[in-house]
């Protein structure tokens, strides 16, 4: 894949020559793209194409797709990269990734994750992206603390079309995707449609996923008008295998061992429930108007629209009925107060809004006039489905907890470069925004000492004002050096109030971003060099412990800091070779770092009786590795493409207190993809066939997990589990355009 160092512009137009007629038709193309860096945005940012995209796309989710981009890591639940799989950029996690379509927002506004499995196949709708690290420019939805990925969907084509990929390989895995489109229909007019099926048994034992989803658009273009009706949608099924294996079980059962949905049976053997499935429908409308009001002015504005619901199921061994508002029964003469049963956990909700953005740009001056109103409103409930020799009545319509959530977030900002000289320019960007959010019901999580569930009555107001300023500095053709200052703020997550202590909520966050840059690019030679250092006020750290359903749990922690440098190099001697690698070196620390750590009577009574602070003076940020490289040779010649992708990633602590038990080791891991693409006669335009290796060389490591301590007594006991990937592992693939 090869990294844009510098960034390039976007063309106003989407142009398509038919070699049979020699007719050329232009199409003023929607661009809702105010939220980019260019060539003179003093921020680190890296620019994909969708040719880069194409090389790389079969079958494996987008933060898999952008694992070769500086300073960014990957997780995968199922261990081959499709699935529940999340992002790291800098250390941050998910929730501090900003991820737009087409300008529209699209984190979950309630946890500010992008869940991934809810858009398969998206990749293969792109038409580029841009990931912007650091606080980057203003964006829509929630704050961007580590990173912004901003996705541009597929131009409309001027011809017609028709495009059939697969993939097939290791684990049972395929993907199949067709893709059509009309061209321009009565000058005017366009419609485009894209339909997938990817699935996979996964490398983890039954980590199997089923995804389904479908990108369909119509367009109207006319000389200063263009207009986009988008839709899309994602269906999935996935076995939870977020529970990861301590050391012991992989010692015991295997690296691909998964206790999600085991249980005693009558027999006193160990089985899995077979329906411990998460299973969601996610469908996405957006309507998108690009508006030329003269040769300096431009209007984009978006109306959008997402609605989604669905369930995850899960056995639960010997649970309280109390938990769940059921009675304990009499029988044999005793009562029975719990029992095996299964839950249901649920989830509807809606999001909508609007976003616009007024460009100018005449002279010296490019402007940005933008901003954004959304709201969302979600409901949360569970309800047990079925309990192990119940005596009595069980309506399967028992709701056990219900909360209701709305959140109302509003953003103006105002962007612009000014050319002080020629070679100098100044950029400011200001943005206000209002976030209103609110929690009413009951949680999913029963409080023993109250014998109820516990309440849920978050009525939070958040104003933010978010500045940055910098300068650019192009030195001669080719060569660029800047620098900025950012103030980012975010408020939490809904996951902080719900699985944080009930009677101190979790505070907003701010973050200063120093960052300063160096760029040269010229027809043989790409570098550049990136300093940063982002500098945290009750920043919500991961604490490396997750909750029940493996969501990871972070806490506020007064004062910390990411430092670290960026270094980029792409060498292409000659026209059929290049080489691109890239490295980061960084230091994530917190300051007076204060661990509680639990303490019981005992390991076999869960009866917490104390905790113990223990002080320190400065510790590493989990999940944050202290050096990343990714390295890549490619090799393309005449229909043929060979690449050899490596990635090297650091030691990683997964708790703050850096405990050398609950870490993860370092790895190296390889890829090795080889196509090859032809132009048969009459049969079709162009067939590329190949075939990649995965883990080349058959690294054995682990990418994500969890950690928890506590005392059992005088006893320290520091438990670890580990998200095994894959060894080697092939997938074969075709690609037919017609």
């Amino acid at each position: 894949m090869a990294i844009a160092l510098t960034g390039v512009g976007y063309a106003a137009q989407a142009h398509a020559t038919d070699a049979d007629s020699l007719r050329t038709v232009n199409l003023q193309e929607v661009q809702v793209v105010s939220n980019r860096a260019t060539a003179k945005t003093p921020v680190a940012y890296t620019n994909i194409g969708q040719a880069e995209l194409r090389r790389v796309n079969f079958g494996q989710d987008i933060p898999y797709i952008l694992g070769m981009t500086p300073s960014t890591l990957t997780t995968s639940d199922a261990g081959a990269g499709i699935g529940y799989t999340t992002l790291r950029v800098r250390g941050t996690d998910a929730t501090r990734i900003n991820v737009t379509v087409n300008g529209i927002p699209m984190n979950d506004a309630e946890s500010h994750n992008l869940f991934w499995v809810n858009m398969p196949d998206f990749s293969s709708s792109v038409q580029d992206l841009q990931v912007q690290r650091g606080a980057g420019t203003s964006t829509n939805g929630a704050g961007a603390f580590g990173a912004s990925v901003n996705m541009r969907t597929e131009a409309a084509s001027t011809l017609p079309y028709a495009e059939f990929s697969s993939s097939y390989g290791s684990y049972g895995t395929h993907k199949e995707t067709l893709k059509a489109g009309t061209g321009v229909l009565r000058e005017h007019w366009t419609f485009d449609l894209r339909l997938s099926n990817i699935g996979t048994d996964g490398y983890i034992d039954r980590a199997a996923v089923g995804l389904n989803s479908y990108f369909a658009q119509a367009g109207y273009f006319a000389e200063n008008t263009s207009v986009k009706l988008i839709a899309f949608a994602g269906k999935e099924k996935t076995y939870h295998a977020w529970n990861y294996a301590t050391k012991e079980e992989m010692a015991m059962y295997g690296r691909r061992y998964n206790s999600c949905g085991a249980y005693i049976g009558d027999d006193g053997q160990v089985h899995y429930y077979a329906d411990q499935t998460d299973n969601y429908l996610q469908k996405n409308y957006q309507l998108l108007l690009d508006q030329r009001l003269g040769q300096a002015w431009t209007l984009n504005a978006a109306l959008h629209y997402t609605k989604g619901d669905g369930y995850y199921e899960e056995y639960k061994s010997g649970a309280y009925f109390e938990a769940y508002g059921l009675k304990p029964f009499e029988a044999d003469g005793g009562e029975v107060a719990k029992s095996d049963l299964v839950r249901r956990k649920m989830m509807d909700n809606r999001f909508g809004g609007g976003i616009f953005s007024l460009r100018y740009a005449a002279g010296r001056l490019s402007a940005i006039l933008g901003g954004g109103l959304n709201q969302y409103r979600g409901h949360n409930f569970g309800r047990v489905i079925w309990v192990k020799n119940y005596v009595g009545s069980l309506d399967p319509a028992h709701e056990y907890y219900r909360s209701q959530s709305r959140k109302t977030d509003g953003n103006i900002y105002l962007r612009a470069n000014y050319d002080l000289t020629s070679a100098l320019s100044a950029y400011a960007d200001l943005q206000y925004r209002h976030i209103g959010y609110t929690i009413d019901g009951t949680n999913d999580k029963y409080d023993w000492n109250q014998g109820a569930m516990r309440p849920l009555a978050v009525d939070e107001k958040f104003d933010f004002f978010n500045p940055k300023l910098g300068l650019n500095w192009n030195i001669a053709p080719g060569q660029r050096a800047y620098a900025s200052f950012s103030v980012a703020r975010k408020e939490p997550t809904r996951n902080n109030y719900t699985d944080g202590d009930p009677d101190a909520y979790p505070r907003p966050e701010r973050l200063f971003d120093y960052e300063a840059g160096y760029a040269f690019a010229n027809t043989w030679l790409t570098a550049s060099a990136n300093l940063y250092y982002m500098d945290y006020k009750d920043q919500l750290v991961l604490t490396g412990a997750l909750n029940e359903i493996g969501e990871p749990l972070t806490a506020n922690v007064p004062s910390s800091y990411r430092a670290g440098i960026e270094l980029a190099l792409g060498l292409r001697p000659c026209p059929w070779f290049r080489w691109d690698i890239n490295a980061t070196w960084s230091r994530n620390r917190i300051k007076n770092f204060a661990e509680v750590v639990p303490v019981y009577d005992n390991a076999d009574d869960y009866n917490l009786t104390a905790t113990r602070v223990i002080a320190h003076k400065s510790a590493h940020i989990a999940f944050a590795p202290s050096f990343m490289l990714n390295n890549q040779f490619a090799y393309i010649y005449k229909g043929i493409e060979v690449s050899l992708r490596s990635q090297l990633v650091g030691k990683q602590y997964m708790s703050n207190a850096e405990v050398e038990a609950q870490t993860l080791d370092s790895y190296f891991v390889s890829t090795l993809n080889a196509a090859y693409t032809f132009k048969p006669r009459k049969v079709a335009k162009e067939i590329t066939v190949g075939v990649t290796v995965y883990n080349l060389f058959d690294e054995k490591y682990e990418n994500n997990g969890w950690a928890s301590s506590a005392y059992y007594g005088d006893q320290r006991v520091d438990d670890a589990g580990y998200a095994a990937q894959a060894g080697t592992n092939v997938l074969a693939h075709l690609t037919i355009h017609f």
